[in-house]
């Protein structure tokens, strides 16, 4: 996250360095990425899972950051630890809740995977099964011996392009939420 800014800054920089012939070149400076904050506070135990699942997308995307909320914030995503199965209801693109559910867990799946993946649903992804392993958003049905949680190019492409754009405030598709049970 860190180097996409400065490399971004630096970039900007070196662009609007005059030219060796005299002529200056307009620097355009790249839009900057969405902030999602996210309340990982409800998380218990999986707290460190959901912080890496939101580095995760950090590290695979430029058009939206993932961002522990404030104190006294709101967030703009709720993430909560409970005995059921993963779930996800987002209610805008960027915005609901996620619900890193102990049944999987319980079956062994893993949760920075799972994370990443219910992250994934609230970037505007929907779920891809049965799919292969490469696949962050084919799930659960990948197995339990996929611990892979990096999104692959075309899921990475798909979140760049929800977000493209000044403000990213394309709602999900659909007048109603909907909940994505994995």
């Amino acid at each position: 996250m860190h180097v996409r800014t400065l490399t971004g800054c630096l970039a900007a920089a070196l662009l609007s360095l005059p030219l060796l012939s005299g002529q200056a070149v307009a620097a355009e400076s790249p839009a900057a990425a969405r902030v999602l904050t996210y309340d990982a506070s409800g998380s218990a135990e999986f707290r460190s899972a959901v912080d890496r699942g939101a580095a995760i997308w950090n590290e695979s995307v430029e058009n939206a950051e993932l961002r522990p909320v404030s104190a006294g914030q709101r967030a703009d995503i709720r993430i909560l630890a409970d005995d059921g199965w993963p779930r996800s209801l987002p209610t805008s693109l960027g915005k609901g809740t996620v619900w890193i559910g102990r049944q999987a867990v319980d079956e062994g799946y893993n949760t920075v995977r799972i994370s990443s993946h219910e992250l994934g649903h609230i970037l505007g992804l929907p779920d891809r099964k049965p799919g292969p392993c490469s696949s962050l958003m084919s799930g659960s049905s990948a197995g339990v011996p996929c611990t892979n949680p990096y999104p692959n190019a075309a899921e990475k492409a798909e979140v760049e392009d929800n977000f493209a754009g000044a403000a990213g405030s394309r709602a999900v598709a659909g007048p109603v939420p909907v909940l994505i049970e994995d």
